[in-house]
């Protein structure tokens, strides 16, 4: 026994310093993001205050995390093979040891796909993909949403040369799940996209462009089909160009949308391309205009802003109309390479005009100071760890504070955030 466990310990010690193994460790590329931290309100931890229509800074109460490893496991010539993985973390925060008993914490496969390179015929850099993957989104980062994100399990060609820019197509699965609870068993509704993208025609100097359409189509099964109702949903489209700017060091970019049917929820919720399967939406249009961008003011002070109008017709059975107007705005002073101020300010107001009775209203608004230090001068140079004060305000009296009793609040706290 004692022997076989000797040579047991050599050929583990001669397989972790072997040369295969440090080149496969060597070979893995690690990416990730992170954000957490502590705070407290006036009534409690942290609130959390529409931060898609208000900013995210000093508005957050989670811990959340991804961590994303990769590797080029085949390559010959121009031929490659990549393999990317992901997962993700999300807690409250609240203990020390947090896990999935009592759903203190949740994990999540978030991508699991293939790359292969080089076998397009006519352009060696185009992408054939298969898998789970985030499926080029679209982010407005203070406000933590992307407009423009049809993501899951899928396949596609990506990034193949035409013309002055790139074109790729896709086919991603976004199932809704719990549609009708008469359907015992049977009430998940498979829904498929067609993603039709072409982007880097660059009209001017120092612009660039990028158009696409999805196509939403619900795949009801023969059961769902004979209880009709919510199933009886139609395909739906979603339109999307945008152009872009680069203006005094930084960039301006300005995007329109247009959607129908399931898709037309979207523009008034800052989503990014989900399918409601929930409401009457065989009616639904919906528009949506975006302007964000990032402005150099001087060589310490910068600017970034989001403004989001968008506009949705008939996206409930109860509702004729809806509109949601929001602006924020990040401003960062920095006094030394690594030391910097923030302000962050937010305001939204929404409209919901119902078929009959009154009309829902909401409105509010978000103050944010912090001290903030960062690995480096940039705007989004990130490890960065801040300490907060927030003031948040429910303008439409929706006592949204202090359970359910006031109409304001103040947040404080430290928050980091990180991605690599």
């Amino acid at each position: 026994m004692e022997t076989r466990l000797r040579t047991a310990a050599v050929a583990l010690a001669a397989a972790l310093t072997s040369p295969t193994l440090y080149a496969a460790i060597d070979n893995i590329d690690f990416h990730g993001y992170l954000r957490g931290g502590v705070g407290v309100s006036q009534d409690g931890g942290i609130e959390e205050y529409q931060k898609n229509k208000v900013g995210r800074l000093g508005n957050e109460a989670d811990t959340y995390g991804e961590v994303e490893l990769g590797s080029e496991v085949y390559k010959k010539d121009d031929v490659s093979f990549y393999v990317d993985t992901m997962v993700s973390m999300f807690s409250d925060g609240s203990n020390d040891n947090e896990t999935t008993f009592g759903d203190d914490a949740q994990f999540g496969l978030r991508q699991l796909n293939l790359q292969i390179k080089g076998l397009v015929p006519g352009d060696k850099d185009a992408v054939i993909w298969g898998g789970k993957r985030y499926y080029q989104r679209h982010d407005l980062h203070i406000i933590d949403t992307k407009y423009w994100n049809i993501s899951g399990s899928g396949a596609g060609i990506e990034n193949y040369t035409l013309g002055p820019g790139a074109i790729s197509f896709a086919w991603i699965r976004g199932d809704a799940n719990d549609v009708d609870y008469r359907v015992d068993g049977d009430n998940d509704v498979n829904i498929n996209y067609l993603d039709l993208r072409y982007a880097g025609w660059k009209p001017w100097n120092g612009a660039w462009t990028e158009f696409g359409i999805d196509y939403a189509m619900p795949n009801t099964t023969n059961k769902q089909k004979e209880y009709g109702g919510l199933y009886d949903a139609d395909n739906g489209v979603m339109l999307t160009s945008e152009i872009s700017q680069d203006m005094w060091g930084g960039y301006q970019k300005l995007v329109f949308q247009y959607a129908n049917k399931g898709l037309a929820q979207n523009m008034i919720s800052q989503g990014g391309g989900w399918y409601d399967m929930w409401n009457d939406t065989q009616n639904a249009t919906g528009y949506r205009v975006i302007n964000t961008g990032l402005l150099p003011i001087t060589d310490k002070f910068s600017l970034n802003q989001v403004f989001t109008w968008g506009s949705a017709d008939d996206i409930t059975a109860q509702t004729s109309k809806s509109t949601l107007l929001s602006l924020v705005g990040r401003g960062q002073y920095q006094f030394t390479q690594y030391v910097r101020g923030i302000g962050e300010v937010g305001s939204f107001w929404q409209k919901d005009e119902n078929k009959v009775g009154s009309d829902y209203k909401a409105a509010g608004q978000k103050y944010t100071l912090a001290l903030g230090l960062a690995a480096g001068p940039e705007f989004m140079s990130r490890p960065e760890l801040r300490l907060f004060a927030s003031y948040l305000n429910d303008s439409e009296d929706g006592h949204s504070f202090k359970d359910n009793t006031s109409n304001n609040t103040w947040n404080f706290g430290v928050q980091v955030e990180a991605w690599w």
